[in-house]
């Protein structure tokens, strides 16, 4: 997969804008980030799952998805590495991080 693959995935979801975080692409929804490309550099990308998604993720194709270093990782923030990824694999962690970052949207809305 390359970063351009990447980009047209995230931003084939209703209501996703690119925009830019720390040098670096990021995608969102309703103002909150579900995912990154870019960091550490042109070769990853990043999804914001829950820590039991990034577990599933991991053990389902740990070539593709590692834990993002630190206690980002530990709260879900997974590095995608874009050589070993396939459409097939990513679209459901998309998928994850952009309905986790709907519902953070949809509840702050409710408060």
């Amino acid at each position: 997969m390359t970063a351009d693959t990447f980009r047209k995935m995230a931003l084939a979801y209703p209501h996703v804008v690119e925009s830019s975080h720390m040098y670096h692409a990021d995608f969102r929804i309703a103002g909150k980030i579900f995912a990154t490309l870019g960091y550490p550099d042109k070769n990853w990308g990043m999804v914001k799952l829950t820590p039991e998604q990034q577990h599933s993720f991991i053990k389902k194709a740990s070539s593709v998805f590692h834990p993002c270093s630190g206690a980002w990782g530990r709260g879900g923030a997974t590095s995608v590495h874009l050589a070993s990824a396939k459409k097939f694999v990513l679209r459901p962690a998309l998928e994850a991080a952009l309905t986790n970052a709907a519902a953070k949207v949809k509840k702050k809305l409710l408060l």
